[in-house]
């Protein structure tokens, strides 16, 4: 009898060897790109669901750009055929490449894809990295204003087959080193901008942008008080060289029959834009691998004895929760760094304004209201200046006395500062002026206009509270949240405006009527104006800050 031959067990080791290689290969050509679009997409849908007020300000702000990109088009296209719009177009090439080096740095909006920091654990290789987080940049409201632009400015001097063609090339250079400039430089500067180093720096971005506005301001009254365009010819002679403006001087040589130099220029700009791209790759290769050791310091340092004369510097304010309110809010100016920035930036911006114009000859005592002006705006989103420290205040407010105790508070811890400082600054653009008459008037009015803003500030903070991020350093607006806050800050500004009006149009009739004399009937009206105005917009708030506390929590704490 034989035996049966067992029959092999066929092996699927080589089918699996193989389905893993055939694995590994799929998941490495799958391009990141389109998911990090998605992801953008994604966090722009989910930050408008369940609020209403959130679509209405971010669909504003897109419209209110557009507007504004329309209008800046127009009036490029008008410069077609202008001699000079050559120079014009590539100083705004540079000016817009400014912005994006600095004002996303310091101003970010949230935006969750562009933190390199979150994506460190993830296996990710640089290259690919730095291509999705690029097309990801090119998603929003800032990208699609500069492509407006760069298209406004490419129709003011392309002229020509050899001019059109270059323009199709300028226009997304133009736009891709923009965006690769930003997030080059935010990602070689991120452990910084996320250390105590780096909330300390937001004190110095104050600083900068008001000087930076003022410089601005001052050089447009040169350009119209000197002549006309001409006078931009120097300096754009210099700028059309360096990337990324050398994109539209690309343009504007070609329009001009200048081959070679076209040819150039639009070597450099690439030659630019790829040395960018491979710095920004170098940096967050070194971000991803490199240990985060910038707290080390910051965690060795002893915390220094708080002395007696520190703990009684507070004996003018009443004993009871109206005095511990107005502490509270007033060591906040002091000691957290995204308020003191606040702070640093409105003292630094009501002063040099009306200051710098007194000296140019060309001012007026009325602009020291910006003193006003500026630190009023620091009333607005109270709640969510807090961040989370906001929930043990919420345990205290049970009722609307609480709520209007609570607002007054923070109101007068404002009014502490402002109202010396506005005096200040009032009387030495006075003496540089000359105009002692004025003082009072221009006092009264400042005084109007921050209670005004006080006013708007507590109705404001009561039913468009946001969060401000405690992550980072310059991140002042939780994602899906950034239009909520700008439209609430121009239209409060707008509505402040309005309620001051009435002081607005006294001034403005004792000055045309020059009857300066009478104008110190501004201050004690001023003073009733501003009590006024600061004590309804309270007792408005108040209740809605009580029946809607919840609401006021949940939203200031989604950062």
């Amino acid at each position: 009898m034989s035996t049966p031959t067992p029959t092999p067990t066929p092996t699927r080791a080589p089918a699996t060897a193989s389905g893993s290689a055939a694995s590994a290969a799929a998941a490495a050509s799958v391009s990141v790109t389109p998911i990090f679009v998605r992801l953008k997409l994604s966090l722009l849908r989910n930050g408008l669901k369940g609020s209403s007020k959130r679509k209405a300000a971010y669909f504003g702000a897109l419209a209110f750009a557009l507007l504004i990109a329309f209008f800046a088009t127009l009036g490029l296209s008008v410069l077609r055929g202008n001699a000079h719009a050559g120079a014009v177009v590539v100083l705004l090439a540079a000016v817009m490449a400014l912005c994006w080096t600095f004002v996303p740095l310091f101003f970010p909006t949230g935006d969750e894809t562009l933190d390199p920091t979150r994506l460190v654990m993830l296996p990710l290789r640089p290259r690919p990295l730095v291509r999705a987080l690029l097309a990801s940049s090119l998603v929003g409201i800032g990208p699609l204003f500069t492509l407006c632009l760069a298209v406004g400015s490419v129709i003011a001097v392309a002229r020509g087959a050899a001019g059109v063609v270059a323009a199709v090339l300028a226009v997304p250079l133009l736009l891709v080193g923009c965006v690769a400039l930003a997030r080059a430089v935010a990602t070689a500067n991120v452990r910084l901008l996320t250390s105590r180093k780096g909330r300390d720096l937001a004190l110095l971005s104050g600083l900068l942008i008001a000087i930076g506005a003022q410089a601005a301001n001052f050089a447009a009254q040169r350009l119209f008080e000197t002549g006309g365009l001409e006078r931009l010819e120097p300096a754009g002679a210099v700028v059309r060289w360096l990337p990324p403006a050398t994109a539209l001087g690309m343009v504007d040589s070609a329009s001009e029959g200048s081959y070679g130099i076209a040819a150039a220029q639009l070597l450099i700009t690439v030659a630019a834009l790829g040395l960018l791209l491979w710095f920004w790759e170098r940096s967050l290769t070194k971000l991803m691998v490199t240990p985060d050791g910038s707290t080390i310091a910051a965690a060795k340092e002893k915390k220094k004895p708080v002395s007696g004369a520190a703990r009684g510097g507070w004996s003018f304010l009443p004993d009871d929760r109206t005095g511990a309110a107005v502490q509270r809010a007033l060591r906040y100016s002091v000691r957290d760094p995204k308020t003191k920035s606040a702070f640093v930036s409105a003292l630094a911006i009501g002063l040099i304004i009306p200051v710098v114009n007194a000296v140019q000859g060309s001012g007026s005592v009325y602009l020291a209201c910006f003193a006003s002006g500026m630190i009023g705006l620091q009333m607005y989103n109270q709640f969510g200046q807090d961040t989370s420290a906001f929930w043990m205040v919420a345990q205290t407010i049970s009722s609307t006395r609480d709520a209007y105790v609570e607002l007054r508070a923070r109101s007068l811890a404002l009014a502490l500062v402002t109202v010396p400082f506005t005096v200040v600054v009032a009387a030495v653009t006075a003496g540089l002026l000359g105009d002692w008459a004025g003082l009072p008037g221009a006092v009264g009015l400042g005084l109007a206009l921050l209670g005004s803003m006080l006013c708007t500030g507590a109705l404001s903070s009561a039913f468009f509270a946001y969060s401000i991020p405690t992550d980072g350093a310059f991140k002042n607006v939780a994602p899906g949240q950034g239009a909520l806050a700008w439209g609430s800050l121009f239209a409060g500004m707008l509505a402040s405006a309005l309620i001051s009006s009435p002081m607005i149009a006294l001034a403005v009739y004792f000055s045309a009527t020059d009857q300066k004399t009478m104008a110190w009937i501004l201050l004690p009206l001023g003073v009733a104006w501003g009590t006024l105005a600061t004590w309804a917009g309270l007792r408005l708030a108040a209740p809605a800050v009580a029946r809607k506390l919840p609401e006021i929590l949940l939203a200031v704490s989604k950062g």
